[in-house]
């Protein structure tokens, strides 16, 4: 039973991450003369790059998502054949589902402005400033859509997990604190 548990415990963890929180804009060290307002060519490239590292992360998860959402649901499937309640749990993995079914036409999206990458060369290089801006804040701004619609369901998920193995723990099983 725990070796289920902690494959749950994984195949939920995994999937949250893919969805947790991404910083869709970077916090940088004041220069000494700051310009005001103005993106700079560099820091264009670190926001393409950051935002395609995002938007790869995704498109792992939301591949990967549907067989352990799957799995998942067959263990909780197997803790309730076996007599425990699982109904935060799996109210819990309803919403995250709903979530991911809603979020993955605007991932989807923007799969297009990454092909394009508009102001960008191959290698992430800005070729044309303008363009550039704009590309990286349609992909922020998507990226935040995704984050929105996601809605925090991953961490609920998360919760509702750690609730139910606490609720679950094997009677004089000693807990990690007591160690």
């Amino acid at each position: 039973m725990k070796s289920i548990f902690n494959k749950l415990i994984l195949a939920v963890l995994t999937a949250a991450l893919v969805f947790a929180a991404f910083p869709v804009t970077s916090a940088h060290a004041q220069d000494e003369n700051p310009p005001k307002g103005e993106l700079t060519n560099e820091k264009l490239e670190k926001i393409w790059a950051r935002e395609l590292k995002a938007y790869e992360r995704l498109g792992k998860g939301f591949n990967d998502i549907d067989g352990a959402i799957a799995k998942f649901q067959a263990r909780i499937d197997k803790a309730s054949a076996n007599g425990k309640d699982v109904t935060a749990l799996q109210s819990a993995l309803d919403a995250f589902e709903a979530a991911l079914k809603a979020a993955k036409p605007k991932y989807e999206s923007m799969n297009g402005l990454v092909n394009s990458h508009q102001g960008f060369d191959a290698n992430g290089k800005v070729t044309d400033a303008g363009k550039a801006k704009s590309t990286v804040k349609e992909i922020g701004a998507k990226l935040k859509e995704v984050k929105d619609a996601m809605g925090g369901t991953g961490k609920a998920l998360r919760e509702a997990l750690k609730a139910f193995r606490e609720a679950n723990k094997p009677a004089g099983t000693p807990t990690e604190r007591d160690s």
